[in-house]
C-alpha cells in the first residue's frame, strides 16, 4: 500500500521509515501547496495538514506536527518550535533557549509529535501522539539528528539525540512512539493490511 507523506522536511519522511510497517511504501508528492498551521495543538495542525494534501491527492496520506515542549517555560516554544525565530538557524534558536533557561534549574522538557492518517476515499482519519521526556542540556552538544536534537538530552541517556544519532532515536524518539502507535492501530482496524 502506497502513503504519501504531507511533508516538504526529508528529515522527517527517513524518521518516518525507519518504523514502516512492510506492507508500506511512502511516497512524497512535490506539491506546490502552502498549509497555514494555526492550530493551538499538535494534533490540530496535523489534521490540517493531512486533510489539505488529501484534498488535493485523493490518496490516503500521512501527516504530522511536532515540537519541543519545556516546563521552565511553560510548554515553549510547543506549537511555535519550528516558526519560533523564523528566518534563523537552529544554532541560534538553540542558544535563544539556552539564554532563556540560563536561571532555571528546572530542565524538564519533552518532545511532542502528533501523527495523523487520512484517507480521503473513505474519510478515514485517525491522529495519535507519542512523546519522548527528557531534559534540556546546559549547552548544544553533537551534529547528528536536525532541529534542536542537540540541546535535548532524553531520560536514561547522559547524551543529548545530536550525540546518540539516528540508531539511537529510531527506537525512542517522539516520531517512533507516535508513527509506531499510528501503523499499529492502522493494523488492528483493517485500514491497511498485512
Amino acid at each position: 500500500m502506497k502513503i504519501c507523506v504531507a511533508t516538504k522536511n526529508e528529515h522527517k519522511v527517513h524518521e518516518i521509515a525507519l518504523v514502516l510497517p512492510s506492507v508500506i511504501e511512502l511516497a512524497i508528492e512535490d506539491l506546490d501547496i502552502d498549509v497555514e498551521e494555526d492550530g493551538e495543538t499538535f494534533i490540530e495542525n496535523s489534521i490540517i495538514k493531512a486533510l489539505e494534501y488529501g484534498k488535493h491527492l485523493n490518496e490516503p496520506v500521512i501527516a504530522d506536527d511536532s515540537g519541543l515542549s519545556i516546563d521552565a517555560l511553560d510548554g515553549f516554544p510547543g506549537v511555535m518550535s519550528a516558526r519560533y525565530m523564523e528566518g534563523h538557524n537552529y544554532i541560534e534558536k538553540m542558544e535563544s533557549i539556552l539564554t532563556l533557561l540560563k536561571n532555571s534549574t528546572d530542565r524538564s522538557a519533552r518532545f511532542v509529535c502528533a501523527a495523523t492518517y487520512f484517507n480521503p476515499k473513505s474519510k478515514f482519519l485517525l491522529s495519535v501522539e507519542g512523546y519522548v521526556h527528557g531534559t534540556i542540556a546546559y549547552e548544544i552538544r553533537g551534529e547528528q539528528g536536525f532541529g534542536y536534537d542537540p540541546i535535548f538530552i532524553p531520560d536514561g541517556y547522559d547524551q543529548t539525540f545530536g550525540e546518540l544519532g539516528k540508531d539511537v532515536k529510531r527506537f525512542i524518539s517522539h516520531r517512533s512512539n507516535a508513527f509506531k502507535k499510528l501503523f499499529d492501530l492502522l493494523l488492528k482496524t483493517g485500514e491497511i493490511h498485512e
